[in-house]
């Protein structure tokens, strides 16, 4: 069987926890090589990825790309545009994490440079394949709520000090800020699920002393179908809201609690590990139908190892991209346009 070589690009938190794992466990990828200029984490890459090469700067891996066959770049927001045309140029496809870019007019060049050379091009939602989210999709194709009439997605945490990372006390321009954070993945769900947007209301606050970027926000999107999402994002919610709400004309579903495969792999855990993955007990399940006719429905096991799957899908067997880049430059736009309407304009 052929096994594609993956370049992790960054082994912080994303690279390290939520790429190189999963690659790892995809039969036909291995984590042929990791461009880290920290010691510590070539380490860690060595000790959990035998064999693995280590670059210290993505330029070397650019002068010796025909040693890899796809590079994931799992830099911090502000690099990913630019990293992503420089392994495109080097003829390399390319994954990125999300948020895609920290703008849609470099997300385009992007977008436009892979086209050009005929290489492709994904960007990491993996959010997609959170069990919440799979379980509302399959309830929605099974016409189980009428009209959809109301979605309502939180992503929301309990940190009233900060971590002081640069998510929190970055600019704009760094792409810092839940929006741009949790966001991405909230806008890009909505979109997936309900297409196209006609109208975008925003509320962007800072409510932590100690941070320079928002901390909690509110997004409410009009889609073209009628459909309105409520989208809430928060590292300051002291009290957690339900992770999903769906409001159709016969029925609706209520489901709380995250989906678990971010805290398995946090803790080291692989998909192909022989353990049930992405599963949660019953106690967990969400709550659907109307009125007092209500009953709890299984949730559908969460599948991230489906990214990855596609992934070498798309390189090997001409197959598309898991998640079309394309769809990423939407959700930039619309995190831009939130930040503009969510932002008071300035006194001259």
């Amino acid at each position: 069987m052929e096994q594609l070589g993956v370049a992790v690009v960054g082994f912080g938190l994303a690279g390290a926890v939520f790429h190189a794992p999963l690659i790892a466990a995809e039969p036909r990828m291995r984590v042929a090589a990791v461009v880290t200029s920290s010691a510590e984490r070539a380490a860690q890459a060595r000790a959990r990825h035998p064999g693995v090469r280590v670059w210290e700067s993505a330029e070397e891996m650019f002068a010796e790309a025909d040693d890899v066959d796809l590079a994931v770049i799992a830099t911090p927001n502000r690099t990913h545009a630019e990293l992503a045309v420089k392994a495109l140029g080097a003829g390399l496809p390319v994954v990125v994490d999300k948020p895609f870019a920290v703008k849609s007019a470099d997300a385009d060049e992007v977008v436009s440079m892979a086209e050009r050379a005929g290489l492709p091009l994904g960007v990491f939602q993996n959010r997609r394949w959170d069990n919440d989210f799979l379980t509302v999709k399959s309830l929605m194709d099974g016409g189980e709520f009428g009209e959809v009439r109301r979605f309502e997605s939180r992503f929301e945490r309990w940190r009233p000090v900060s971590k002081g990372g640069w998510r929190e006390v970055g600019s704009a321009e760094d792409g810092a800020g839940i929006l741009f954070d949790l966001g991405s993945h909230l806008v890009d769900q909505a979109l997936a699920l309900f297409g196209p947007v006609t109208e975008v209301y925003a509320e962007l606050d800072q409510r932590r002393p100690d941070v320079r970027a928002d901390d909690d926000a509110f997004i409410a999107l009009t889609h073209a179908c009628g459909v309105r999402s409520h989208l809430w994002m928060s590292a300051v919610a002291p009290q957690l809201g339900p992770r999903m709400r769906v409001l159709g004309s016969t029925n609706g579903y209520t489901v709380h609690g995250l989906d678990p495969q971010e805290d398995a792999l946090r803790a080291g855990r692989r998909p192909d590990d022989g353990k049930p993955w992405g599963t949660v007990t019953p106690d967990k399940w969400g709550t659907f139908g109307a009125g007092d006719d209500l009953r709890t429905v299984p949730t559908l096991p969460g599948d991230y190892p489906a990214f990855y799957a596609d992934m070498a899908a798309a390189l090997l067997d001409d197959a598309p991209v898991p998640v079309d880049p394309r769809d990423a430059v939407e959700t930039l736009r619309i995190l831009e346009y939130a930040r503009h309407v969510a932002t008071p304009p300035e006194d001259d």
